[in-house]
């Protein structure tokens, strides 16, 4: 997976300092990154706090975990029953 290149802390900090009235525009120049990352920031941890934005994180690597698991426990139930099929 892609690291970007603002930490959670970093992206928390941008979003209040755009909350506290600061231009997009001059956020954007003064952190070199472009609207379209601001506005897909605000999106998704917009009304978040760093707490939230760190267990959201835990959470999705959980899930992949699971979902990787789940895949290998189907294959191997695959080839059991196919296994099994053969021999009758």
């Amino acid at each position: 997976m892609k690291n970007g290149r603002f930490s959670d802390a970093q992206i928390m900090g941008i979003l209040k300092q755009a909350e506290s009235g600061m231009p997009v525009s001059e956020l954007c120049r003064e952190h070199g990154m472009s609207s379209a990352s601001f506005y897909k920031w605000r999106a998704k941890f917009g009304s978040m706090d760093a707490s939230m934005v760190s267990q959201m994180k835990a959470m999705a690597g959980e899930n992949r975990r699971l979902k990787r698991m789940y895949a290998e426990m189907s294959m191997q139930n695959d080839l059991l029953k196919e296994a099994l099929g053969k021999k009758r």
